[in-house]
């Protein structure tokens, strides 16, 4: 008998992708995000394998209403450099929220992929609104909230 680990060709990394959604009203950003970050790895999966893009495509609504616990909100910011002198930005969490609620859940979700190309690509595959509407319906996404209250996101801090 012979025994081989079964291991994903590159023809089979786009077959079996879903499109998932997720609530994030009322949600603790961090909990949102590490959810959200597995089902893009494709962690979820019997086939997952950390070299190949195998997951699926995420869909995160009301993301402008996703809860921060403690001070975060108005004491966490957002760095950026142009690269020129004097090019130094910082915007809070606070002022994210009121101009581009999207950034809050992306960011979160990027410090949780790899800081590789992979990682760009699965990124691809995360699609954020800030209300409760997205263009994505044709896909007929599945629920993803299921996963967030085994983990427990609904815990108030």
């Amino acid at each position: 008998m012979e025994r081989r680990t079964w291991s994903p060709k590159g023809h089979e990394a786009h077959l079996n992708k879903q499109w998932f959604i997720i609530d994030a009203e009322g949600k603790t950003l961090g909990r949102v995000a590490s959810i959200v970050a597995a089902t893009l790895r494709g962690k979820n999966k019997p086939t997952y394998s950390p070299h190949m893009d195998m997951g699926d495509f995420v869909i995160v609504i009301n993301a402008s209403k996703v809860v921060l616990t403690g001070n975060k909100e108005t004491q966490k910011h957002y760095y950026r450099h142009s690269g020129f002198p004097g090019g130094f930005k910082q915007v809070s969490v606070k002022d994210t929220r009121k101009t581009y609620p999207e950034r809050i859940v992306e960011n979160a979700v990027r410090g949780m992929l790899p800081k590789t190309t992979l990682g760009a690509m699965q990124l691809r595959k995360l699609k954020v609104y800030g209300g409760p509407n997205h263009p994505h319906a044709s896909q007929q996404p599945a629920s993803l909230d299921a996963e967030l209250e085994k983990s427990g996101a609904n815990r108030q801090a």
